[in-house]
């Protein structure tokens, strides 16, 4: 099972990244993969876990990207077998039958389009409920939220329902609970550091449900609108690695740091480490939802990324990208405003 990744594709494929796989053909040790839909057993992949399992096992979803002259994790149209569209799954909670992590996702619903005003065809569900194989008494929800605009609302909203002590919504990250006996692998990243950029996100909620007595993780994921969404694949650009790269930087656009990819438009003040071409670097580009959210406007930020010289018919022009690679557990994008606090 894989879900499309980011708004940019090649002709008759998609970017990909694969999300669980049946128990007949991969098996995880982690304690958070298992899945059972009462049928069959899948697991889930985290990290960079599903590009390498593809990689040794099934070679035919890595499809070549023209842009960047390499593989990457791809479905061809024509292999697709099923497609869940997550609004369209999301309606049709109403006519299935309901448990009790059905009733909590639509009651959070309820509650958040009373508060912000925004409707319920802007939400969609993804994650273990969109495959049917969640657990009622132990899954998370996961939820989408369609929009620039929704999505400003929704984290206004959310903010102010963390701010009510009345209310049934917590911040996931208001204590250091989702980090505590965890393996850190980050290195130039602290799971301090971490947990402080998580919290002001805001799409990380926990949410109370009266019927089950548990606080329930609900993660809300931004997507554009199809009407935000502008397709940059050109067959004929090119995307050449310049190296590895440290900067500090000021940040000049936010806009579409909420989406994977994030994108921030970026002023570079220094290079730290690594060719002076990066003086020019006029965006920040992240496929790891790690870094979704990670700054905003006018802050100074670390990074440590691949330099990427992007060459068009048009011209070129510098970015950092944050992805899949070799150096996976050192790269970073972090706000300079943390100053240790907890």
């Amino acid at each position: 099972m894989f879900r499309v990744f980011g708004y940019t594709h090649p002709q008759d494929a998609f970017v990909c990244d694969i999300e669980y796989a049946p128990a007949t053909v991969f098996k995880s040790d982690d304690p958070r993969a298992f899945r059972n839909n009462g049928k069959n057993v899948f697991y889930k992949f985290y990290e960079d876990g599903g590009w390498k399992f593809l990689q040794s096992n099934f070679s035919q979803y890595l499809i070549f990207h023209e842009m960047l002259q390499s593989n990457v994790i791809g479905m061809k149209e024509r292999d697709i077998a099923r497609v869940r569209k997550p609004d369209e799954e999301l309606q049709k909670l109403d006519v299935r039958p309901k448990d009790g992590l059905v009733i909590a996702t639509q009651r959070i619903l309820e509650l958040v389009a009373e508060r912000s005003g925004i409707s319920n065809a802007n939400f969609g569900v993804f994650g273990s409920m969109l495959h049917g194989f969640h657990h009622p008494g132990f899954s998370d929800i996961d939820l989408i939220i369609y929009g620039r605009t929704e999505i400003s609302k929704l984290r206004k909203t959310l903010q102010e329902l963390y701010e009510d002590d009345s209310s049934l919504f917590r911040n996931e990250f208001e204590t250091d609970q989702s980090i505590r006996g965890k393996r850190w692998r980050f290195r130039n990243f602290s799971a301090r550091e971490y947990l402080w950029h998580q919290r002001r996100k805001l799409i990380y909620a926990l949410f109370s449900d009266e019927n089950s007595h548990r606080w329930i993780k609900t993660e809300f994921e931004p997507v554009m609108d199809w009407r935000e969404v502008i397709n940059e694949y050109d067959s004929v650009s090119r995307i050449l690695q310049r190296g590895w790269i440290i900067v500090k930087a000021r940040v000049v656009e936010d806009r579409d740091s909420p989406f994977i990819p994030s994108a921030y438009g970026v002023e570079v003040l220094e290079v730290l480490e690594g060719s002076r071409e990066a003086l020019e670097v006029s965006r920040i580009v992240s496929y790891l939802e790690e870094f979704r959210l990670q700054a905003f406007k006018d802050e100074i930020v670390y990074v440590e990324g691949n330099l990427e010289e992007v060459v068009t018919s048009e011209g070129r022009f510098y970015q950092i990208a944050l992805t899949y690679c070799l150096r996976y557990y050192e790269q970073v994008l972090k706000s300079l405003n943390y100053r240790g606090v907890s």
